[in-house]
């Protein structure tokens, strides 16, 4: 009995050591998720240009997302592959990834009298303009003219380089 006990007890010392032996010799991103193509993504970010904060998820829910679909900016997208849950990255995105150029095109003259009449203008409102077939655009007021305004059809951050400070919260 002395030595099967002492068979247990040997037995029992070898499978915690090799437990704890596997515990704290397994790396911990052996089983963690990474952004790849296809899986849905939750993430933490505060977007900035010129050193000024235009947007966070900061005090609400993180932005989640299925990576590969582009249904985020091209070169945001790209920088969070291979990301995974808790780590931390700047990234900085050129416009050409982003929202592209300001291109001169997307600025044009609409008549006021397109506008109606009691219509205010201002510098800088967004508005939403129609075309013949219905379809709306956005644009920003970028000036005024004595029977014209000139609307910026550009996005907003069109021509901007973006820095965003992403944290990934999920990949599953």
């Amino acid at each position: 009995m002395g030595r099967m006990r002492a068979k247990m007890k040997k037995g029992l010392l070898i499978l915690a050591l090799g437990v704890i032996l596997f515990t704290v010799g397994k790396p911990s991103t052996v089983f963690a998720a990474k952004v790849e193509e296809g899986k849905t993504v939750k993430f933490d970010y505060t977007l900035s240009v010129n050193e000024q904060v235009i947007e966070t998820t900061e005090g609400s829910q993180p932005l989640g997302y299925v990576h590969g679909t582009e249904t985020i900016i091209p070169g945001l997208e790209k920088e969070l592959e291979g990301m995974e849950p808790g780590a931390r990255k700047l990234i900085t995105i050129a416009p050409e990834d982003a929202y592209g150029p300001v291109l001169d095109e997307a600025i044009k003259s609409v008549p006021k009298v397109n506008f109606p009449p009691d219509f205010q203008f201002q510098v800088g409102a967004v508005i939403q303009l129609q075309d013949p077939e219905g379809n709306a655009y956005p644009g920003i007021i970028w000036e005024l003219k004595e029977d014209t305004v000139v609307v910026n059809f550009n996005h907003p951050l069109a021509g901007q380089i973006l820095v965003f400070d992403v944290t990934i919260a999920s990949v599953d």
